[in-house]
């Protein structure tokens, strides 16, 4: 018995490492003999992953609108919540999840500058039950996050595009956030190694969840 469900999610700027630090978790949390399951937003449906590629690469061949953003993400979110990670957390599996509800803040709250309490709210409706346990916030300056970033694929997608100053909101969004709720944030230093990064994401974990 893996006992009951565990959301822990990566949030953080561009270029953090989110995704190879989420795969590094959930391999170590395997070796425990708990079931894992890994899935990222947005995606981790086939809706979601149509609507992950249609934000990336702005499929429609017009402008995304800032509030038609704001809602794909959460209509992608609502999907994964109802179809993916509800039941996995319900069997007692623990989800290792590539951002949730705080990108939807810091992008389209801090960065694009739309309510926070309204996109709270479109967060709510889209998730239902589904909280995490556990965040953990992936920091480093927004001049190497999106370094990294180009550095990876090659090129920009839609959102990287988006002007300096935007992705300097969104960060120090995301710090707010952590502040706000420090109960459930950790913010971890990405601008380390990533075999560090490994390990205080590690002792975290061991400490939250598996200490006695």
């Amino acid at each position: 018995m893996n006992g009951p469900g565990r959301l822990i999610t990566f949030e953080g700027p561009e270029g953090g490492g989110k995704s190879t630090q989420a795969r590094l978790l959930a391999d170590s949390l395997r070796a425990r003999g708990l079931e894992v399951l890994t899935t990222r937003e947005p995606g981790g449906t086939p809706t979601g992953e149509i609507i992950r590629d249609l934000l990336q690469n702005n499929l429609s061949g017009e402008p995304i609108r800032d509030a038609t953003e704001a809602l794909l993400f959460c209509a992608s979110r609502a999907q994964l919540c109802r179809d993916v990670l509800a039941p996995a957390l319900g069997r007692g599996a623990w989800v290792v999840l590539d951002r949730f509800t705080d990108s939807t803040l810091a992008y389209q709250g801090f960065g694009r500058g739309f309510d926070v309490a309204a996109l709270r709210s479109l967060n709510d409706f889209a998730t239902g039950d589904v909280k995490p346990a556990l965040t953990l916030l992936l920091d480093l300056p927004v001049e190497e996050g999106l370094a990294r970033a180009v550095s990876r694929s090659g090129k920009k997608d839609r959102i990287e595009q988006a002007p300096l100053d935007f992705h300097r909101r969104l960060r120090e969004g995301y710090l707010r956030l952590a502040r706000e709720e420090p109960d459930r944030f950790v913010v971890v230093d990405a601008a380390k190694p990533v075999p560090d990064v490994t390990a205080d994401i590690a002792r975290v974990v061991e400490a939250r969840f598996f200490a006695r």
